[in-house]
């Protein structure tokens, strides 16, 4: 109980600290431009973290298992990640 009650104190003491650490970062002001490039690389990086995701995952589990349970682990791996996506297909359409 000491340890929960010593952890929050030293939380509310950190969080003002983190806000003030974050003050320079939000203070530059300026008008901020979109700029081509960097909006592409933001696009580009997004699409590689989502190439990634699938057989990183696949590789994560497939070496969990033993040899011969692995390529039942690879496409259980790649079933959940295809399910996954298809309830959130069309969740940006708006129905009125």
């Amino acid at each position: 109980m000491k340890e929960l009650i010593r952890s929050a104190r030293d939380g509310l003491f950190v969080s003002p600290l983190v806000l003030l650490a974050t003050e320079p970062a939000l203070a530059q002001g300026g008008a901020s431009k979109l700029d081509s490039g960097d909006t592409a690389w933001m696009l580009m990086a997004t699409a590689l973290v989502l190439m990634m995701t699938v057989p990183g995952l696949v590789l994560f589990y497939g070496g969990m298992v033993r040899k011969k349970n692995v390529l039942s682990t690879v496409i259980q791996s790649f079933a959940v990640c295809c399910l996954e996506r298809r309830p959130f297909r069309f969740t940006h359409i708006r129905r009125a």
